[in-house]
């Protein structure tokens, strides 16, 4: 099975859409540019927006493992 990833499509705290940055978000990061200088690419202003992107962590893989047959 092939689970995709689970990114939080909005802000928590203030609503904004975030999701439709993370894959920008995370090729930038790859390639070297630093998390803060990358999210200044793509516009991301608010520390709360920051917060959401910085602090992903992709956990899915591992809670496949506990989870019963259908």
């Amino acid at each position: 099975m092939n689970y995709g990833m689970i990114v939080p499509v909005r802000c928590f705290t203030c609503g904004a859409v975030v999701g439709d940055k993370w894959e920008a978000f995370e090729a930038k990061v790859e390639v070297g540019v630093p998390p803060g200088e990358a999210l200044d690419e793509l516009g991301v202003k608010r520390l709360c927006c920051r917060r959401m992107l910085l602090s992903y962590v992709d956990i899915i893989h591992e809670l496949v493992h506990y989870t019963r047959p259908i």
